[in-house]
């Protein structure tokens, strides 16, 4: 039996941005869920979202202008990644993905998920989505992809990013800071949270963020332009190691954005032509092997 949605389904009527994208732009942060009767949703699930396939997926970034995707698994999928290397199979090279793994996978396993293009994996440690960190799993893990190349992608709530900066910073692999680490547009970019991470990826060359998650961090609503000088600082603070996403279709959001407007927040972030193309085609293609 299909459970019905608990979350928003994402804007149908996408805007063509005014900003045109460089050529091979990657998304480096969105998803895929379901459909339901063929990728089915985990059991343990904290939310149920609307089915927004791959035909819809295809159809976004083709309005978007928008060429590469690296495709994250989202937790409402378990540890099921199929969803995500299917996609990456019938990409003719187009997409990347990160999975989610526990210490239960094995060396085989993750071989085999390498080899269909998903080169890192997510964990998620958010009171809100009731996920405590199992720090002994974490690490196990991290042990186990190293010798892969793979990177673990970090989402956090933004008062613990200072806690969290010694054990990042001790890591054997690259990570990567999801959602400009949820900052709060409201508090300032002065903010003590925001300054944390700021002071972790200028001190540490393994950390990356993701300019992404303007929805989620604006306090003013659409179109999110206080959530944009927390973009410009790290554009400016780390262009070699920023990457840019969508989040669609942005489970658990309060305000759901049309994706074509936060393309257009690109250039209000940046308009020096050489950093966007960083962060849109050079840093993805970097750390995804495009």
């Amino acid at each position: 039996m299909t459970r019905a949605p608990t979350i928003l389904p994402p804007d149908p009527n996408t805007h063509t941005p005014k900003f045109r994208a460089p050529p091979l732009s990657c998304d480096a942060h969105t998803h895929i869920f379901g459909p339901g009767d063929k990728y089915p949703y985990a059991a343990d699930a904290s939310y149920i979202p609307h089915d927004a396939g791959l035909d819809e997926f295809r159809k976004l970034h083709d309005k978007i202008g928008i060429e590469r995707a690296v495709i994250v698994n989202a937790s409402c999928h378990g540890l099921d990644n199929s969803v995500v290397t299917d996609a990456i199979a019938a990409s003719n090279g187009r997409y990347k993905g990160v999975g989610n793994v526990d210490h239960t996978f094995t060396e085989k396993q993750i071989e085999a998920l390498d080899k269909g293009g998903i080169h890192g994996c997510r964990f998620t440690f958010l009171k809100r989505l009731g996920r405590t960190p199992d720090m002994s799993s974490f690490h196990r893990v991290v042990d186990m992809i190293k010798q892969f190349g793979w990177h673990v992608v970090i989402y956090l709530d933004p008062e613990t990013v200072a806690d969290f900066a010694p054990i990042l910073t001790a890591l054997p692999v690259s990570y990567v800071i999801d959602h400009m680490g949820t900052v709060n547009a409201g508090k300032g970019l002065d903010q003590s949270n925001f300054n944390a991470l700021l002071d972790l990826a200028t001190r540490d060359q393994k950390c990356w963020v993701k300019v992404c998650g303007f929805e989620r961090a604006s306090q003013t609503g659409a179109p999110f332009h206080d959530a944009v000088p927390f973009g410009t600082k790290l554009i400016d603070t780390i262009p070699d190691r920023v990457l840019w996403g969508t989040d669609w279709p942005h489970p658990n959001v309060k305000v759901m954005p049309n994706d074509g407007d936060l393309v257009d927040l690109v250039p209000l972030c940046s308009g020096d032509p050489v950093k966007q193309k960083k962060m849109l085609v050079d840093n993805p293609a970097r750390l995804y092997r495009f």
